[in-house]
């Protein structure tokens, strides 16, 4: 969900502005994937190396990553761009962090 459709700047107000508007209009359900939403955004980061912009990708799960080898290979195919990854998982369902513990190149 994009809280910024027009590239403002929206601050934490506007995270949680689209967290619960998001509530109201997606059902969550499995599988969990997470390599095609990290790639988009690593394509949009990849777009504007000038510095001007930063990207921060925030995932909120109810679920176990489904496609965790992808999902590893996508963070650190992104790990030179300007952008950050945050998984939070919410919920019932068994989250191992240490699971996604990728050891990241230097840069």
């Amino acid at each position: 969900m994009d809280a910024c459709p027009t590239n403002s700047h929206c601050g934490i107000e506007g995270v949680l502005e689209a967290y619960h508007r998001s509530l109201r209009s997606v059902q969550l359900y499995g599988p969990t994937n997470f390599a095609p939403v990290v790639n988009h955004v690593a394509r949009s980061a990849a777009a504007v190396l000038d510095g001007s912009q930063y990207f921060v990708l925030l995932i909120i799960t109810d679920g176990v990553i489904s496609d965790m080898a992808q999902t590893k290979e996508a963070i650190v195919n992104a790990a030179k761009l300007p952008m950050s990854i945050i998984i939070v998982g919410v919920g019932q369902a068994e989250f191992d962090g240490k699971a996604m513990d990728v050891p990241i190149p230097p840069r």
